[in-house]
């Protein structure tokens, strides 16, 4: 949940600090008051991208930081563990956004510097945003394909359609391509045949081509690497060389050990020096036979080498790209010489694909036709307090000819307000109003299944009122017991029913325009002029009587 949130010089306000408690938060205030800029705020937090006109006039730079708790941390972490962030302590992250008027802007997690892309990805994890056009959302078969899902917990059953489709795809538009392709002119034959025999001439070996660069290397400079080796081998057993001088040194090592037995070590330790040295010395003249090449196999590895030279100037820098190119010119040439049989093989495969792919699709309609009648049942509930008290409410799968990427049906989401009135589609029937309170229905239906735990409504209930404010209210209530829900309301019945409540007022008395916001709830004086006001007059008894009377309830 949202425990601190801090803001600076962000719009109209200056500086606040607030601390947030579980449960449902209402935020109030005048038409213009400013109600945005927490929304701003917590978007900014969110990853949604912001320009320098945020900035307090004024103002070096503004400044967005937040703590949030999670009491299980493990999906967070895997999520900041993926993204390669500090991970949280003791369940406690740490988010802060600053974007200056001069300098870079920066983001901050736990600590670690962050990219913008990746605090969206936190932000889908954290807090979920259902604004004023959230219901329009509604009349999408995606959204509604998108709800009907969350409800069924159908992502086994989705997951394996996705990978069977997706494998359906995928052969499909290989035999497209392959069907495209016309038969090769006999020159152009010859000219891949050319290629391949190249490239077959080559043995693409990770150890034979690093010995063929080896053996280029020490041809074209032979006449060096045999002087450096002629002169190692006579510096060790020339005339005057080591092992020579190491000869006389041994006889007198013998003689000290005639007249010194124990100094017979340093005479064996000598005489292994000797033998290492005449070891070393075949070595290296065996080594210089290497550098001898004749011009027969200097020619051969002379054309070698270019032709590995030619294959990477053609086809890439690297053995692999090489060694694909080479596939890639047989699979060419074998398909000239079948094309048909390659179809057909092709055809086989996607048949078998196919059938699998409806398999797969089969299992998740099940499991949405399922889902369909539970859903309808409990939406219609919900609905029904929303003062649709004779309103129908289906949920009805539409067979599609062809399996698509979501399955082999769409969804239809049917709603009649009036009783003796069919159902029909949300587009055709529903106003902006009935859509308000049918997506506030879901949601109360689906929020337990929704793992985000901070939910923010803004003025999902501006059009409705009366007795059915109340209810709105009620059902948002309700959400919060699995959910830190914070509301943007303008009607009392709503505000009412919050656990706290944050007043949102506009100052315009001095010289320049500023904006506060601070919590109420704990002072139920402020909170009842507050909803006083909302009633139409603050000062009014009435009005004051019917606050009291809302807090109550």
């Amino acid at each position: 949940m949202l425990q601190t949130l801090r803001i600076r010089n962000l719009a109209l306000l200056e500086e606040v600090s607030l601390d947030f408690e579980s449960g449902f938060t209402v935020v109030t205030g005048e038409t213009g008051a400013g109600k945005s800029i927490l929304l701003g705020a917590l978007a900014l937090l969110a990853g949604e991208r912001a320009d320098k006109t945020l900035i307090r006039q004024g103002a070096a730079a503004c400044e967005v930081e937040a703590a949030l708790h999670f009491s299980s941390p493990a999906r967070i972490d895997a999520l900041l563990a993926e993204l390669d962030l500090p991970p949280c302590e003791d369940g406690l992250l740490l988010l802060k956004r600053s974007l200056p008027r001069e300098k870079a802007p920066r983001i901050s997690v736990n600590g670690g510097l962050a990219t913008l892309a990746a605090l969206q990805r936190l932000g889908e994890a954290w807090i979920d945003f259902h604004g004023p056009s959230e219901p329009r959302r509604l009349l999408k078969d995606s959204c509604q394909l998108e709800l009907l899902d969350l409800f069924a917990r159908d992502e086994k059953e989705l997951s394996a359609y996705h990978a069977a489709y997706r494998s359906w795809r995928e052969q499909l538009a290989e035999r497209e391509r392959l069907a495209r392709e016309t038969r090769l002119a006999p020159d152009q034959i010859a000219f891949i045949e050319a290629q391949l025999a190249k490239l077959d001439s080559l043995d693409l070996s990770e150890e034979a081509i690093a010995a063929l660069e080896r053996d280029h290397s020490r041809l074209s400079r032979a006449q060096e690497l045999t002087q450096l080796c002629g002169a190692l081998e006579n510096g060790l057993s020339g005339e005057d060389g080591l092992t020579s001088r190491l000869g006389a040194l041994l006889r007198e090592a013998h003689q000290l050990e005639q007249l010194d037995p124990a100094s017979r070590p340093l005479t064996e330790r000598l005489h292994s020096a000797s033998i290492e040295l005449n070891d070393l010395a075949e070595e290296i003249r065996a080594l210089s036979t290497q550098f001898q090449f004749d011009p027969e196999q200097a020619e051969q590895l002379a054309q070698s080498m270019g032709a590995w030279l030619e294959a990477r100037r053609r086809h890439g820098p690297d053995l692999a790209s090489v060694a694909a190119a080479r596939e890639e010119l047989r699979r060419r040439l074998e398909a000239q010489g079948d094309i048909e049989g390659s179809l057909a093989r092709l055809d086989e495969k996607i048949a078998a694909a196919h059938r699998a792919t409806l398999g797969a699709a089969r299992a998740l309609r099940a499991a949405r036709e399922k889902a369909a009648k539970e859903l309808a049942k409990a939406a219609a509930k919900s609905i029904a307090r929303l003062g649709f008290k004779k309103a129908d409410f289906q949920v009805r799968l539409v067979p599609l000819a062809e399996p698509g990427p979501q399955g082999d049906c769409a969804v239809e989401f049917l709603f009649s307000p009036n009783v003796g009135e069919a159902p029909l589609p949300l587009s055709r029937i529903a106003s902006s109003g009935e859509l308000a309170r049918v997506m506030l229905a879901l949601k109360t239906v689906l929020a337990d299944l929704d793992a985000v735990p901070v939910l923010v409504f803004d003025e999902v209930d501006a059009n409705v009122g009366g007795e059915i404010g109340r209810v709105v209210g009620e059902q948002m209530a309700e959400i919060a017991r699995g959910h830190q829900v914070l509301c943007v309301t303008h009607l009392p019945q709503v505000a009412g029913l919050g656990d706290s409540h944050l007043l949102v007022e506009k100052d315009q008395s001095g010289e320049r325009a500023v904006v506060s916001i601070k919590p109420i709830h704990s002072r139920r004086a402020d909170r009842v002029a507050e909803l006083a006001r909302m009633l139409g007059d603050r000062n009014a008894k009435s009005a004051r009587q019917h606050a009291e009377e809302l807090l109550k309830g």
